[in-house]
């Protein structure tokens, strides 16, 4: 049932038939349903831009808190290495003070 004008003749041709009520039931919740799909459709139609723009900046948001974990991680690991190297210069600074007092 492509048009409203193909589903004219279906309700005329189903009323001269006279269907059982639990029939007629059937089709007018087949019919409530496929309506209420059709503005379903509709409406996801219509909010798709918006959904598609708040998508956009979630990932947008999730991309620049990873690169800031990141860069926080680079500046401990940095940190850390620096932390182990510097007690290494004073304990030869210091070896080296005392060979010269010794010497």
């Amino acid at each position: 049932m492509e048009t409203v004008q193909e589903l004219i003749p279906l309700v005329r041709e189903m009323v001269a038939q006279k269907p059982s009520r639990k029939l007629v039931k059937l089709y007018v919740l087949g019919g409530v349903l496929a309506l209420f799909g059709a503005v379903l459709g509709l409406v996801e139609t219509v909010c798709a831009p918006f959904t598609a723009a708040s998508r956009l900046r979630d990932e947008e948001a999730a991309v620049a808190e990873l690169r800031a974990a990141r860069e926080r991680q680079a500046l401990q690991t940095q940190a850390l290495l620096e932390k182990e190297k510097q007690p290494e210069s004073m304990l030869c600074s210091r070896a080296l003070a005392n060979r010269q007092h010794a010497s």
